[in-house]
């Protein structure tokens, strides 16, 4: 791995969140040979991806968000950037949420202005919509690894929770990708258009992931902002659309137990890898 560590930050978030892209396309593959999964399986992976980025949102951005506001001299006001930034991204997703018409799997209606688009479009904009502040976070985490302000223990450490974070939102995009090729397959789309839906919805996390780091390669000073936006982002997808979701076909302990999965594989990949 050191190969990975010598790369820039830029080189790194495209890297990973390619990884994460082809995972949501091996997990849309499995509509090439069913057309259903047990609901038990789905409702559970969903509880699962919510642990994972409850988990995440905190040790691999609001605490280094904390940490960097405290260095960089906000004193008896570090909470501030971590807050601002937490509530910012939390505001921006419910205002995508208002904008544009989307339709979460399993819901007969869509949410958003009114619309005559199709039910498979409204499907893939939904999960598109998960996926970007998915990929924004890892962009900004692997931004976050060049600050000039790191000792160099520091920045292999920013990267390794970076790497982690990559790792764990892989991991809960497998479920995403299956999520939105099987509905789409019994929708009437072919296996294989719906294979290639199901995969370009994460396609925007690499654009996103490229920019989050070079956001905060520019503009150095908003980095603390940067990584609680992005988990201000992560949280408000958990809240409003992971759970609900997995507690909808009442599996309640077992998605209940899957974010306690999510959460601990989650803690156990920042802690060993950051």
């Amino acid at each position: 791995m050191d190969w990975f560590y010598g790369l820039g930050p830029i080189q790194q978030a495209l890297l990973a969140t390619v990884g994460t892209w082809l995972v949501t396309a091996l997990g849309a593959s499995l509509v090439l040979v069913t057309t259903s999964v047990s609901q038990r399986y789905m409702d559970g992976s969903l509880g699962m991806a919510a642990g994972v980025m409850i988990a995440a949102s905190f040790w691999s951005l609001l605490a280094p968000s904390i940490e960097m506001a405290e260095e960089a001299g906000y004193g008896g006001l570090k909470w501030v950037p971590p807050l601002v930034g937490f509530i910012a991204g939390a505001l921006f997703l419910r205002l995508v949420d208002r904008i544009l018409p989307h339709l979460h799997p399993g819901l007969a209606e869509a949410e958003g202005p009114h619309t005559r688009w199709r039910r498979t479009t409204l499907l893939v904009l939904a999960i598109t919509l998960h996926n970007i502040p998915e990929g924004l976070a890892v962009g900004v985490a692997f931004g976050a690894a060049a600050s000039a302000d790191l000792s160099e223990a520091q920045r292999l450490s920013q990267i390794g929770a970076a790497l982690a974070l990559a790792i764990g939102i892989g991991l809960q995009n497998f479920p995403e990708g299956t999520a939105v090729a099987l509905p789409l397959r019994r929708e009437g789309i072919s296996r294989l258009k719906a294979l290639w839906w199901g995969q370009l919805s994460a396609i925007v996390e690499p654009v996103a992931g490229v920019a989050g780091a070079a956001l905060v390669l520019l503009m150095t000073p908003i980095l603390p902002y940067a990584l609680a936006f992005a988990a201000g982002a992560m949280i408000y997808v958990v809240t409003e659309e992971l759970i609900p979701e997995s507690q909808a076909n009442g599996h309640v302990d077992l998605a209940t137990m899957g974010v306690i999965a999510g959460f601990s594989i989650m803690m156990m990949l920042d802690v060993g890898l950051g």
